[in-house]
């Protein structure tokens, strides 16, 4: 199965223009990777003075992990809502998403996870090349 924008909008909180990705190009119990054009799409709701700027990545890796959580979680009847309570070891490489002319591909690979949080480490590419990559932590709740 390799879920489409609908069923992405279907399964995360982000609707409408906030929700981000189109597909999910491939998926394992240890990482997603998930494709988007959205970047490029003047409407882009993280968009500030006509640009993208490198920081919306991590709204895109965090998608991602949301779309894998919910993957995850098929057989549980509601799934758990997730906070991103941080992020570490970012690095960016361009100073923008609005610049980049290929569709992104994001991959989120779960290092760790309890019943409380999951640790995943991100990557965003391009225009073949590395965007963005990072750490970041979620806080799980039993409760949406």
């Amino acid at each position: 199965m390799k879920p489409d924008r609908d069923w992405i909008e279907r399964h995360i909180p982000h609707k409408g223009s906030m929700c981000l990705l189109d597909v999910v190009t491939q998926w394992s119990e240890a990482e997603i990777v998930c494709r988007a054009s959205s970047h490029r799409d003047q409407t882009n709701p993280l968009r500030s003075d006509d640009s993208l700027g490198i920081t919306a990545g991590i709204e895109y890796a965090a998608q991602a992990m949301a779309v894998h959580g919910a993957l995850l979680d098929k057989d549980v009847a509601q799934a758990r809502v997730g906070y991103l309570t941080s992020t570490r070891d970012v690095a960016w490489h361009v100073h923008t998403l609005s610049d980049v002319r290929s569709d992104l591909t994001i991959r989120a690979e779960r290092v760790s996870a309890s019943a409380a949080n999951v640790l995943y480490h991100f990557q965003l590419r391009g225009d073949d090349r590395l965007l963005l990559s990072g750490r970041a932590t979620v806080i799980l709740s039993a409760h949406a």
